[in-house]
């Protein structure tokens, strides 16, 4: 049985600040997809995922070492922590293997099935946690504005799109195990630097050797704008928002963050159009609308 406070910690709608901290990541993670693309023409993708989780773990570590973190204690978090390692690093393996077979507007939508993976998956691990009616509602909402953002998929014409698409389908799953296994396991109950930790040390070598299996080849040095936007992923992404976010996990409904990152891809598009000149559609105007109009419904408190 959970104690009043682990449940109240599970249920916990997010306040003010936690908001404004889970915003401020979703345009972080915005802006990583601008990175990625940036620096894709000389650092192949699964290249950049393995070389920043790699850099990050020593990053991390640091930190842990300079606030006294303890890192090797028997806290029972070995196997959770493994599992959630590994899906950290399968849920990135889909992603960007995935998106070498179909489109990005595609792929968006289905990396963002993740939400509904978790929701669903907490009435099995996080009982109390479990969404309500009009939560569904704005779950459901938000996912229009992505639809309205994207448009809707037409049927897959290429085997090879199919694959992508599965592939993508593949990154929500291991996404949503990733946050339900640290929710559900004693990962909620250590720092979130040890979390961050164990997926960064177990992914690392996963994404190297997918890079590898890919073909994925250096053919020459980076320039510095390649260089800086892998320095943006490791230190600022990586190593800071993804365990501020491990943070707010420990504190607060997983169901209602999760929901959250469907912001992130509208952050990406508006950071395409500053950055790199993409166009923007009218329907984003919408969209923007109906994913904070969502929003609204799933952190209700009544």
């Amino acid at each position: 049985m959970s104690s009043p406070s682990a449940t109240h910690h599970t249920t916990r709608p997010l306040d003010a600040v936690a908001i404004a901290l889970t915003v401020l990541l979703c345009l972080s993670w915005g802006f990583n997809q601008v990175a990625v693309k940036l620096a894709i023409h000389d650092i192949p993708p699964l290249t950049q995922s393995a070389i920043r989780s790699f850099v990050a773990a020593f990053i991390v570590a640091g930190w842990c070492r300079l606030r006294g973190i303890p890192l090797f204690a028997r806290d029972g978090t070995l196997w959770p922590g493994l599992i959630a390692g590994v899906a950290f690093g399968v849920e990135f393996l889909c992603i960007y293997q995935g998106l070498a077979y179909t489109t990005a507007t595609r792929a968006v939508l289905f990396i963002y099935l993740a939400p509904f993976f978790v929701v669903l998956g907490a009435r099995i691990f996080l009982p109390a946690d479990r969404f309500k009616r009009w939560q569904w509602v704005g779950l459901c909402l938000s996912f229009a504005g992505m639809l309205v953002a994207f448009g809707l998929p037409t049927p897959a014409l290429d085997p090879r799109q199919t694959l992508g698409d599965v592939l993508m389908v593949g990154g929500a799953l291991a996404w949503a195990g990733t946050t339900l296994v640290i929710k559900a396991s004693r990962l909620n109950t250590i720092s979130p630097e040890k979390v961050m930790l164990y997926q960064l040390v177990i992914s690392a070598p996963i994404l190297a050797v997918g890079a590898l299996v890919a073909g994925e080849r250096m053919t020459h040095m980076p320039d510095a704008l390649a260089i800086g936007a892998l320095v943006y992923q490791t230190v600022w992404v990586v190593s800071v928002t993804f365990v501020i976010w491990f943070a707010l996990m420990k504190k607060f409904s997983a169901n209602r963050l999760s929901a959250f990152t469907f912001l992130t891809p509208l952050f990406g598009v508006a950071a395409g159009h500053v950055i790199l000149g993409d166009p923007l559609t009218p329907a984003f105007a919408a969209a923007v609308a109906l994913v904070a109009g969502g929003l609204v419904l799933v952190n209700r408190t009544k």
